[in-house]
């Protein structure tokens, strides 16, 4: 008797939170959601599987996710295996024809194809294409000195948007093709996202990380930032090292039309359904000067 009544009340549990969510499903209906996924989860079986099933479940309810990628971890590990040495300025690796071709087979590949199957074994539909395919992402080198290192200059989203309108999951590794013929970039995962998300007007751009958070100077993380806050915290040195990128991505996104971003903890269980479909949320949200969406307003 004890364990039915345990039972009956996880059921009574997940059909209130299934009640809850409503409002949240309604609003994000038909919407845009880029997700950067990254980090430690990338290597994980069970955190990659738990990821696919949180992504399935976005399209199940129509949503529209696209997934966008990094692997420098899996990168490293090729290239040490082959006897490929990196050369770093000014802390950042240099990407020369070998490494380069190394970063496509690793991206575009080995990365890109476990995450196609392990949504495809979540019982969803996915594709996986780069950069490169449909001259999705155009590049320029970011840094004449780091080689080929791309910055994006033209985005071709059409791709994705025939992906998504029927029913397949983007997932795209960051490679990019340049401006002239057989020219490959490195583009940084969160960069890339970025781009992506900008281009599709997308209604929100999820960055997975391996921190909560946007941190205030008292190392609290704040849930809801404005762009100008963002950089007043830079110019006083409150954000720091690895969040600049992640916070510029943001910026940038936002100026080209994405409503907002989340950076938040992707190692987090559930990490994207509890930013979209609670009234917690999680990480720190950027967005203009208006607050986070009611779940009774549709925009």
């Amino acid at each position: 008797m004890k364990q039915q009544t345990l039972t009956m009340q996880d059921a009574l549990n997940t059909a209130k939170m299934l009640s809850e969510a409503l409002p949240y499903l309604q609003r994000y209906a038909d919407s845009v959601v880029v997700v950067k996924f990254g980090g430690n989860a990338m290597g994980d079986d069970a955190a990659m599987a738990e990821f696919a099933r949180d992504i399935v479940l976005m399209r199940q309810v129509g949503v529209n996710p696209v997934v966008v990628h990094g692997g420098g971890p899996m990168i490293n590990d090729m290239l040490n295996k082959l006897g490929i040495k990196s050369e770093f300025v000014r802390g950042k690796r240099v990407t020369d024809k070998a490494t380069v071709q190394v970063v496509e087979m690793i991206l575009s590949g080995l990365v890109n194809k476990r995450i196609v199957q392990a949504i495809m074994d979540a019982g969803g539909r996915a594709v996986g294409i780069s950069g490169k395919d449909d001259d999705l992402m155009v590049c320029e080198a970011d840094d004449p000195e780091l080689g080929f290192v791309g910055r994006p200059v033209e985005m071709n989203v059409q791709v994705l948007r025939d992906l998504y309108a029927a029913g397949i999951i983007p997932v795209i590794a960051p490679v990019g093709t340049g401006m002239a013929d057989n020219e490959t970039f490195n583009v940084n995962g969160d960069t890339a996202a970025g781009a992506i998300a900008g281009a599709l007007q997308a209604d929100r751009l999820l960055l997975l990380t391996d921190v909560a958070g946007v941190k205030n100077a008292n190392g609290e993380v704040m849930t809801q930032i404005t762009p100008d806050e963002i950089r007043q915290m830079t110019a006083d040195g409150i954000i720091s090292g690895g969040m600049i990128p992640k916070t510029e991505t943001a910026l940038l996104a936002i100026e080209q039309g994405t409503r907002a971003v989340t950076i938040l903890d992707g190692r987090i269980p559930n990490a994207c359904l509890l930013e979209l479909f609670t009234d917690h949320g999680a990480g720190s949200q950027i967005r203009s000067t208006e607050p986070r969406v009611k779940p009774s307003v549709r925009r």
